[in-house]
């Protein structure tokens, strides 16, 4: 480590110390040029979760938007916010655990979850998030999608 007075990477760790739950280490160290104490830390970096968008970018997964879309396709239905945190909460355990090797999802796989987990709960739910999502240009695609569920009672 290079020391922050005198630039020299001649150094002695003196202490360490783990900090934070076991998630990352304090170290005091000296340099052996100077003699200057300084403290670094160390600390695990973990690549962060992806999505991968239809056009092939890639956004960090965040939990919040997931969290909206639902929130709106369960807007004014008896689900309270705690049950809906829930389903945000296994729906996103669902993403990372199929995105484990790879550390990333496709969007399209993260809404087909979503589609599942709502039509699973709620029927009236799943037709407004698959409006959306499934991007309905009219009247019949939207009747299709409801006499699919013509069956599911």
């Amino acid at each position: 480590m290079r020391c922050p007075y005198c630039g020299s990477y001649d150094d002695k760790v003196i202490e360490s110390r783990t900090m934070a739950n076991g998630e990352s280490i304090r170290r005091r160290r000296e340099c052996l040029s100077c003699g200057y104490r300084f403290t670094s830390y160390e600390r695990i970096e973990e690549k962060p979760f992806m999505v991968v968008k239809k056009d092939d970018r890639r956004e960090p997964f965040d939990s919040s938007k997931l969290a909206k879309g639902i929130e709106r396709a369960l807007e004014k239905r008896p689900f309270s916010p705690t049950m809906i945190e829930s389903i945000v909460n296994d729906i996103e355990d669902e993403a990372v655990m199929q995105g484990k090797i790879s550390r990333e999802i496709k969007s399209t796989d993260l809404g087909e979850l979503v589609l599942r987990r709502l039509h699973e709960i709620d029927k009236v739910a799943y037709i407004r998030f698959a409006s959306v999502y499934k991007h309905f240009e009219n009247l019949d695609e939207f009747i299709n999608e409801v006499n699919k569920l013509g069956g599911d009672k």
